[in-house]
């Protein structure tokens, strides 16, 4: 399996909208850097969305409130546990990510259109940079 990065966002404040970037640093147990979720030592998740699911809502990448969102990697076939290379940083697939029952910053019944078509967490297990552009690659 082979993907690509196409977009990233950071939520860098809890009313702000999500801040698109062209690379951020993922870190251990942390999330991105620069998120205001991020926490050093903590468990923090990083959620992927991919593009193909948005471009069939007719959205585009950063539409809904993911942070990294990835082209060529079917989200849903991935094995919990199993490992992924974004960019510089490695991480570890975790659960799949249920649409959020607050989404008011996207239209009305997107929520039910996702149903079936979520995201995946992930958690950082080996940090580094991750770009716009930057190859995904399984382990």
């Amino acid at each position: 399996m082979k993907g690509t990065v196409v977009a990233i966002r950071l939520n860098v404040g809890s009313r702000a909208p999500l801040e698109p970037a062209d690379r951020a640093t993922a870190v251990t147990g942390a999330g991105l850097q620069g998120d205001r979720h991020s926490r050093p030592g903590g468990r923090r998740q990083v959620l992927l969305v991919e593009e193909e699911v948005l471009g069939r809502l007719g959205l585009g990448p950063g539409a809904v409130r993911e942070q990294i969102t990835v082209r060529g990697v079917p989200l849903d076939s991935l094995t919990e546990g199993g490992r992924l290379r974004l960019g510089a940083a490695i991480v570890e697939v975790r659960e799949m990510c249920e649409p959020c029952s607050r989404m008011d910053e996207i239209r009305s019944g997107l929520r039910v259109e996702l149903e079936g078509r979520r995201g995946r967490f992930v958690h950082v297990v080996q940090g580094g940079d991750i770009a716009v552009g930057d190859p995904i690659e399984a382990l």
